[in-house]
């Protein structure tokens, strides 16, 4: 073999290391961030139910005070009442959405 074959064995040779060790890394990576997936998910799921919920809270109180406020007029309590039943019935909905949450995490 001449002197040109082995540099050329060698540049193979250390080529390929350098890429096993690249995909092996890139690998690791990619396995780190998918066993971090699912809890960054419950995170920003949590993070976005407390912000839904003070949202439902504010209008709710905002409601209350505007109910009170306007007691006189019937139709305003007809969609009062509504709002309020609809706060309600999302409360309830991501209280569902938070269990089947827990049970697949």
């Amino acid at each position: 073999m001449t002197n040109s074959d082995y540099l050329l064995k060698a540049a193979i040779k250390k080529i390929t290391e350098k890429f096993n060790e690249i995909v092996v890394e890139k690998i690791e990576e990619a396995s780190s961030i998918a066993q971090d997936a699912p809890e960054k998910i419950k995170n920003e799921f949590d993070m976005l139910k407390d912000a839904i919920i003070e949202e439902a809270a504010r209008i709710e109180n905002e409601v209350t005070k505007n109910r009170n406020t306007y007691s006189s007029e019937s139709n305003q309590d007809r969609n009062l009442s509504e709002v309020l039943k609809e706060i309600e019935e999302i409360k309830v909905k991501i209280d569902q959405f938070n269990r089947k949450m827990n049970k697949t995490i």
